[in-house]
């Protein structure tokens, strides 16, 4: 049984998060030699990018998906900038993006405008004939971060020695390849945020307890909406022996929480929404389940990305809503609906900033250098990983 004590560590995708947050500046494009001044991590680019104004890098994205033509799939996830998401073939969520590059046979490059975990996920996904390609390479995930692999193994040899059979780890999507692979070996799934209940449904048929990785937001708002009292869930911190945990009470506990978070949603708090209800009596709240607990039960709807996507399209006119995610979409759904007033409660605008880092820059250059016949930033996952990470990818999939 695993009782080294470690001192925490903070992954440096969760300190950078809010290299980007600003008040009132706009969130269009500049140079990336510019834009390079934010104190995060950069992938450096060849000089000839560095000063390139943004209408220059649009017209040479453009030149250079039609000369790669049906050789290329672009996916952008919604929280991706406007000027990477006008060159999306398919925009969406990680799980639907990473569906739509698997039916894209005749496609030799997936180039995928979101995070690592959300390519890895297309490599697996995708065929070995097809190179999926991350525009920049530090373009991680803070929440995905949090679960180490090391500490996931260690956690597990230690709650299965607490307690045995019956534990079912199930992995948000957002998650590395080597935790799905975990999940997918040890007889769990993956999960999104729209089909967790179903999942968590599914888990409890197999066993008698979930492990739920990495975000504890996540699985505490779904397991409460499956009526499974806050008592009864635990949070495992790694950083501690047994995770911060007696035996007792893993033993009592029905769900175990990965203490990971999303940097974006939890941003958001109760007083954000008390002060939408103030300057707007007939506001809508519509947030995350990443959100805290609190917020959740604050707010009037919570649901994934696309289910806020769809609540606000399909709301009527003259509608206020204030939405709790990240602020590229929110944006996004406010251009797309004038009809509507659509704001975000965070009166900070705060980007995911491992999103944001696909600036066109990065774009332009990886299509050029497809051109030129080279491949930059290929992400591979190895076979065995990807075996069993699409197991639990696959169970996952047939719970939707």
């Amino acid at each position: 049984m695993a009782r080294l004590i470690r001192e925490p560590i903070i992954p440096i995708t969760e300190i950078e998060q809010s290299a980007f947050c600003r008040t009132e500046e706009s969130l269009e494009a500049k140079p990336l030699e510019e834009e390079l001044k934010a104190p995060v991590r950069w992938q450096r680019l060849p000089k000839e990018y560095m000063g390139l104004e943004p209408k220059e890098l649009h017209g040479r994205i453009a030149e250079a998906k039609v000369k790669l033509g049906a050789r290329l799939v672009v996916l952008g996830h919604h929280y991706q900038r406007d000027e990477i998401i006008q060159f999306a073939d398919f925009r969406g969520d990680s799980l639907l993006l990473c569906q739509n590059a698997a039916q894209q046979k005749e496609a030799e490059f997936i180039v995928f405008c979101g995070v690592h975990f959300m390519a890895e996920t297309a490599d697996i996904l995708t065929t070995s004939q097809q190179q999926v390609i991350l525009p920049n390479i530090t373009a991680g995930c803070s929440m995905a971060d949090m679960a180490s692999t090391e500490d996931v193994l260690d956690a597990w040899d230690d709650i299965t020695d607490v307690v045995g059979t019956g534990v079912v780890p199930v992995t948000y999507m957002n998650s590395t390849a080597a935790i799905k692979a975990l999940c997918g070996e040890n007889g769990g799934s993956a999960c999104t945020s729209s089909n967790a209940s179903a999942v968590f449904d599914w888990a409890f048929q197999q066993g008698s307890k979930v492990l739920f990785l990495p975000d504890q937001h996540l699985g505490r708002n779904t397991g409460f909406k499956l009526g499974i009292p806050l008592d009864e869930m635990v949070v495992w911190n790694p950083f501690k022996p047994l995770g911060g945990l007696t035996p007792e009470e893993i033993t009592n506990a029905r769900i175990i929480l990965w203490q990971g978070h999303c940097s974006v949603h939890t941003r958001f708090k109760v007083s954000q929404i008390e002060e939408a209800r103030r300057q707007f009596p007939n506001v809508q709240v519509v947030v995350h389940p990443e959100c805290t607990r609190e917020v959740v039960e604050a707010a009037d709807e919570n649901g994934s990305t696309e289910f806020i996507i769809r609540t606000v399209n399909e709301s009527a006119p003259g509608s206020v809503l204030a939405i709790g995610t990240e602020i590229n979409l929110v944006n996004r759904l406010a251009q797309e609906n004038p009809d509507k007033t659509v704001f975000c409660l965070d009166p900070v605008v705060c980007p995911c900033s491992t999103m944001y880092r696909i600036h066109p820059a990065y774009l332009t250059w990886v299509l050029e250098g497809l051109l030129e016949g080279h491949v930059a930033n290929q992400i591979t996952v190895d076979d065995k990983t990807a075996y069993h990470a699409k197991t639990a990818l696959d169970r996952m999939l047939a719970l939707r």
